[in-house]
């Protein structure tokens, strides 16, 4: 049965206006979801327009075709791994594109699954998994990463001020059992900072840096992005563009980077000097837009 808990697309009006769509183009929702924008630029590229859609999420991907059954044949759909974009593209046999957009990091719809494990909000198993197939679970990091390994990942994928605390006391705790379950890691993380720093320090829950860090390093979210984000320009048709949004710095920062380097390279020119961010009345309506950036490259 099709879901109704839909994850809202960010910066919907501000993707449609960048992607600059016109009917019979051809555009790749490299981080397809549960079909928000693909929904709409389906909508702006008919008729004659097809849009491909990959997600390495299967629940996802099976809702985005429910959702989107409307538009028949002008949708294709792929299991995989967008840092495979080069490959599956072949596969559709299809070259080039008039548009790609990621829209990264966590969907509403998997916050929701507590059988997935990425809220801390809910009891479920320790796993994080954006494809079900991979072998690495967030319990496997948790529980055998030394306590410099956890305390590295924290920093380099969370930016944790308490990072060093955390691991020594994620460590000290699973000497007496296994860390299983998200509340579990979220009350131990909670525990090993002081009290005196939550509400003066984290606007957030204190756990939220941990379970993103756990996140990324589980799917290997950073690793992947700037080769994906390589691969899409060179996918691109002359004057195509490529729309990346991203909900933390450190995935900014790769996007940035990425956009830069292709542009001194002369493959494509940034449209976005500083990111697009959502207009107060988005983030009062989706308050999960809030730390969300749009950038726009142009293929030369």
């Amino acid at each position: 049965m099709l879901s109704t808990k839909f994850h809202i697309p960010v910066m919907l009006r501000e993707v449609l206006d960048y992607l600059d769509l016109e009917p019979k183009d051809t555009i790749v929702d490299a981080t397809l979801g549960t079909a928000g924008h693909s929904q709409e630029i389906l909508r702006r590229i008919l008729p004659g327009g097809g849009l491909i859609g990959i997600d390495r999420d299967k629940d996802s991907l099976a809702v985005a075709q429910e959702r989107l059954s409307e538009f028949g044949s002008a949708c294709k759909f792929i299991h995989g791994n967008f840092v495979d974009l080069d490959i599956l593209l072949l596969g559709v046999k299809v070259e080039k594109v008039d548009g790609i957009l990621f829209d990264l990091g966590i969907s509403s719809f998997q916050l929701q699954d507590v059988n997935r494990g990425f809220s801390f909000q809910n009891e479920g198993p320790l796993d994080m998994r954006m494809d079900k197939s991979s072998y690495i679970l967030a319990y496997d990091l948790i529980n055998n990463l030394n306590e410099e390994e956890l305390s590295h990942l924290l920093w380099n994928f969370g930016e944790e001020r308490w990072h060093s605390r955390i691991a020594r006391f994620l460590v000290q705790e699973r000497q007496r059992h296994p860390i299983s379950t998200t509340r579990e890691l979220a009350d131990i993380v909670s525990r090993s900072i002081p009290s005196r720093y939550h509400n003066r320090h984290y606007r957030i829950h204190p756990a939220t840096r941990t379970f993103q860090a756990v996140r990324i390093a589980v799917n290997r979210e950073l690793e992947i992005l700037d080769s994906a984000i390589n691969k899409a320009i060179l996918a691109l048709k002359k004057k195509a563009r490529i729309c990346v949004i991203s909900f933390h710095s450190l995935e900014d920062r790769v996007a940035k980077f990425a956009f830069r380097n292709a542009e001194a390279a002369g493959l494509v020119n940034i449209l976005t000097p500083k990111p697009l961010t959502p207009a107060q009345s988005e983030i009062e309506h989706n308050p999960a837009s809030r730390s969300s950036k749009l950038r726009v490259a142009e293929r030369v």
